[in-house]
């Protein structure tokens, strides 16, 4: 404990008036170096690189998706351009027209992204299915195609389009997955003859778009003209929106006016597919968490994507590695100085205070690390440990009491519980007579049979996470965890041999003339939704069997 005095007393509070010290001026100029640091390279970045590097990530997406849809296009015009495909929609049965179109369309399927290749017939209305390696027998009608069926909507709305070719995002009802659709429309002398329809596989389309903006920093998005969110880089992992319909409007999901107010300009400027590349238009916004917005339209679609990003995300980091070799080299420093210095002074004596507090706590120490130390720390260990004896220990017989048990048990219980083979023995014990022993011998005898009888209790139990308390009066509980029924039972017979040895005079006893003991047990799996009450309930049954079948035994109850 600390002791008055001059010396002792001046040198009170060394520890922390030179870890402050120390920690202010580390502190104090790593700051001002990195903040000064960190601020020009954040400053130069945001203001000079962001809305640069916000309309490339935009105009790289929507021009790899156009080019995606630009090779389809360029491999299926082969087909819109052949004879032998227009001869056989012409005249669907011809088997010798079938066999040549299908040697045209068989070399197309093996350039497609998807290796297959629909086709609808304006006049009979029958679809049929190309796959890469299939034979020219196979070429057979698989469905024929309805105006009311939602499923052959892709048929019946390029054949009236404005546009020779449509593009969609729907399931392929055939290999039950979603697909980005290109369908396109085959005339002979302005007459439609049928339709060609091949797809992106979707997953593939969005994890190649979007795989760079999976972080809460960005995220990309596709929207048609009606401002439908056709693709979402924040749903990359989300299976309904890969692999089933799934579209929902911009509106619905933000409501920032100046992100709305922006898609609905960019809206109106549509009229049609893209035929040409344009400008990105970035705005900036002022809440929410992305700081840019980027539209950019998808050319040979009605599409476009979005880009929403952070200011943070958007700079070079070859600009940003200086700074952060700098920063580095700063805290590199700071952290070697800083730790040598505050573990010898500081956090290696808390370490072993903490340390003690843990056994403490676990009743697997009886004092703590420091109580000896004539600083600030010996000052803390010693009023932790009163307060923690004051707290924790019963005054008269020096065992724990009901408050410890109810703290330190939630521990022991929860480990318990996670065991598979966790099961738990309680014994309530009560001191037979106890009131007649006050009456008859008075209350200083009756306190020091209280201490003899929890010196033996305590000296009963020898292994660490035993505990044995005061559980209130002349009760006493004794938890024994991973202790089964049989061992719990021989330590209760164990107990009434030990309270007996004592032989200490009680006249007054019924069940025998020197104090005994009653106890009740019971033993249990521990599951997750069990406390300790639980088991003490059950226990304290068993006591109640014992009073009432004779005492000085002991009684048990499964729990």
């Amino acid at each position: 404990m600390i002791k008055a005095g001059g010396i002792k007393l001046f040198r009170k509070g060394r520890i922390a008036d030179r870890f402050r010290r120390i920690s202010i001026l580390l502190y104090t100029i790593a700051f001002i170096v990195m903040a000064t640091v960190m601020f020009y390279a954040f400053n130069l970045l945001s203001e000079y690189n962001s809305s640069d590097y916000a309309e490339r990530y935009a105009a790289s997406s929507a021009d790899a998706l156009s080019a995606h849809i630009e090779k389809e296009i360029g491999v299926i015009s082969v087909a819109i351009q052949s004879e032998d495909v227009i001869e056989w929609l012409a005249d669907e049965f011809n088997e010798v027209k079938k066999e040549r179109a299908f040697i045209v369309l068989s070399n197309i399927v093996s350039q497609l992204y998807s290796y297959n290749l629909y086709i609808g017939v304006a006049g009979s209305l029958n679809e049929y299915r190309v796959e890469l390696g299939g034979a020219t027998g196979e070429i057979k009608p698989v469905a024929v195609l309805n105006k009311d069926e939602p499923e052959d909507a892709w048929f019946f709305d390029t054949m009236i389009s404005e546009n020779n070719y449509l593009i969609s995002i729907n399931i392929d009802h055939f290999m039950q997955r979603k697909r980005v659709w290109l369908d396109y429309r085959i005339e002979l002398d302005g007459k439609p003859l049928g339709v060609l329809c091949t797809g992106l596989e979707f997953s593939h389309v969005v994890g190649e778009l979007f795989s760079k903006y999976e972080s809460n920093n960005m995220r990309g998005l596709i929207i048609n003209k009606s401002g439908d969110i056709y693709m979402d880089s924040s749903l990359m992992d989300d299976k309904e929106f890969l692999y089933n319909e799934y579209i929902t409007n911009f509106r619905e999901v933000f409501s920032d006016p100046a992100m709305t107010g922006a898609v609905e300009a960019h809206k109106e400027e549509m009229d049609g597919y893209w035929r040409s590349s344009r400008e990105p238009d970035i705005i900036r916004l002022s809440s929410g968490q992305f700081q840019f917005m980027t539209i950019v339209p998808i050319g040979l679609t009605d599409w476009s994507i979005i880009i929403l990003s952070q200011t943070t995300t958007l700079g070079d980091t070859m600009y940003f590695l200086p700074v952060l070799m700098t920063v580095l080299l700063l805290l590199v420093a700071f952290a070697i100085i800083s730790s040598v210095t505050s573990y010898h002074i500081l956090f290696k004596p808390l370490k072993k205070l903490e340390d003690s507090l843990s056994q403490l706590n676990e009743h697997s120490a009886d004092s703590i690390y420091g109580v000896e130390r004539d600083d600030e720390l010996g000052h803390l260990s010693n009023t932790i440990q009163d307060l923690f004896n004051k707290a924790n220990i019963d005054p008269l017989t020096g065992l724990y009491n009901r408050r410890f048990m109810d703290s330190s048990m939630e521990r022991v219980m929860g480990l318990l519980s996670r065991s598979e083979d966790g099961i738990l023995s309680v014994l309530m014990l009560d001191i037979d007579f106890f009131k007649r022993f006050n009456d008859t011998y008075g209350h200083d005898e009756g306190d020091r049979c209280l201490q003899a009888v929890s010196h033996a209790l305590s000296h009963s139990v020898s292994r660490v996470n035993d505990l044995v308390v005061r559980y209130g009066g002349e009760e006493f509980t004794i938890i024994l965890p991973n202790t089964d029924k049989d061992g719990a039972c021989f330590f209760a017979e164990k107990l009434l041999d030990s309270i007996r040895d004592l032989n200490i005079l009680h006249e007054k006893n019924e069940a025998a003339n020197f104090v005994t003991v009653s106890i009740g047990v019971t033993t249990g799996k521990v599951g997750m939704h069990h406390d300790l009450n639980m088991f003490i309930k059950q226990a304290d049954m068993a006591l109640y069997t014992s009073k009432e079948t004779g005492r000085n035994k002991y009684s048990y109850l499964d729990f």
